[in-house]
């Protein structure tokens, strides 16, 4: 009796497959495949085209749900499991990819671990934070939301040029680990949504044209 209604459930799932044709849950995978990239790029030490990488991980994570939002008939499970699928991608765009990337720019050095856990514990905690109490109000997040963490470092990273390498590790280490202290507090950011989108679009195609000229 147990086997027969263990079939019946599953014969009732959808499969992991599935998911995969929906559009927003491509676009969420690209992000994935963007950040990847920059992860590959952060460990090889060519740290402007990681910049690349996750500033296109930002994109792909912004166009996904303005995807989602826009589709039509997608049912309860395809929100629910794109709604999983983002958040656990969020983790290796804007928490696993700042910690290789600072490891990397500190040369590995012992004493950019602990700042690097602080990053991907931070993301988690914040993630999972998230997933249970969602936004403040519809445009408004309860501290500082991730993917503005990659944006700033994005731009901060264009001035790399003018310091010492042992300088600039330790500003990287500054920014990333005080940027995560604003995940967590309890102050109130705006959600950017609408005309932002485009303006993230056109900032991230300005970075790429300087980070691939540099």
């Amino acid at each position: 009796m147990m086997t027969d209604r263990t079939n019946e459930n599953n014969s009732q799932n959808p499969s992991m497959i599935s998911f995969i044709k929906d559009p927003p849950n491509i676009c969420s995978l690209l992000g994935l495949l963007s950040a990847l990239i920059g992860i590959y790029f952060a460990i090889a030490g060519n740290f402007s085209l990681a910049m690349v990488g996750v500033i296109w991980a930002v994109v792909f994570d912004w166009t996904d749900g303005i995807v989602a939002r826009r589709l039509k008939g997608r049912t309860k499970y395809h929100r629910l499991y794109g709604g999983q699928l983002d958040s656990l991608i969020d983790v290796v765009s804007f928490g696993v990819f700042p910690a290789i990337f600072l490891l990397s720019y500190g040369g590995f050095n012992l004493w950019f671990l602990p700042g690097s856990f602080i990053i991907v514990a931070v993301g988690v905690i914040r993630l999972s934070y998230f997933n249970v109490f969602g936004l403040v109000d519809k445009k408004t997040y309860m501290g500082l939301a991730l993917d503005n963490n990659v944006i700033i470092l994005a731009f901060v990273f264009l001035f790399e040029r003018f310091f010492q390498q042992e300088t600039f590790a330790i500003i990287m280490y500054i920014l990333l680990v005080g940027m995560s202290a604003f995940n967590l507090a309890s102050v109130k950011t705006p959600k950017f949504t609408g005309k932002w989108f485009y303006v993230l679009i056109g900032y991230s195609l300005i970075l790429t044209v300087i980070y691939g000229w540099l």
